[in-house]
């Protein structure tokens, strides 16, 4: 029986503990101002593309004097605030920024090892000829025929599509867009701004990239439970 390798556990564990807390600390800056926009700049007194339904601030902020900074052309307006907002998130700043490096740091040891040790080839990235049996498979996870786990990485096919999403393309977009939204990076990288089309597209896209990635790790936890948890758990702990 394959086991998984001890590099491939400590990263996932290292990985698992801080999308944890980058979750949490994430909620909390969200709550601040649950907008997203698209494009460059947005605030309270601009439309949102979406309006999140959680937080203190939701659809709980008022303005008077509304008046046009530019008197002869359409553009940004001032105004004053009626109404107290939370806004007590400099420590889920904090914590986010720290938390990221634990996320970049072992995701790129964990890229770089599986490119070149041959992990990825072997046992992540799907073969053409085991593509046609992720229809069966689907029906099967539907259904809920959850095959018994061997504790090694002998993943089905849909599991291999599903961790290559992740590591390929979900995991690399959520680091990008959130070096986005730093002014140094971006000032230092413009390149950023121009492929996500701005601030506020970039912090769009990183939290509908977070919500693929909650939604893959319910997935993935209850197909932890479902094929067994002890084998599951021990292959991935103490690699027995």
């Amino acid at each position: 029986m394959s086991v998984h390798a001890r590099w491939v556990r400590v990263s996932h564990w290292i990985l698992a503990a801080s999308v944890l807390t980058l979750a949490v600390s994430g909620f909390v800056i969200l709550m601040a101002h649950p907008r997203l926009y698209w494009g460059e700049a947005g605030n309270d007194l601009m439309p949102a593309l979406i309006e999140l339904p959680f937080g203190p601030n939701y659809r709980n902020v008022d303005f008077v004097d509304h008046a046009p900074i530019l008197q002869d052309a359409p553009g940004p307006i001032t105004a004053n605030r009626t109404t107290r907002i939370f806004n007590e998130n400099g420590w889920g700043r904090s914590l986010h920024f720290l938390a990221a490096w634990f996320l970049v740091v072992p995701g790129l040891v964990y890229l770089l090892t599986g490119v070149f040790g041959g992990h990825f080839r072997s046992h992540i990235w799907p073969k053409s000829n085991e593509l046609p049996l992720a229809r069966r498979e689907l029906v099967d996870h539907l259904r809920f025929r959850i095959r018994r786990a061997s504790g090694g990485p002998d993943y089905g096919v849909l599991q291999k599509v599903t961790y290559s999403f992740v590591v390929f393309l979900a995991a690399p977009l959520i680091v990008l867009t959130g070096l986005t939204m730093s002014p140094t990076v971006s000032a230092a990288f413009p390149i950023l701004l121009r492929m996500f089309g701005g601030f506020q597209s970039a912090r769009t896209i990183h939290f509908a990239t977070f919500a693929a990635l909650l939604l893959f790790l319910c997935v993935h936890i209850v197909m932890v439970v479902a094929s067994g948890f002890k084998r599951q758990m021990r292959a991935m702990t103490i690699g027995d």
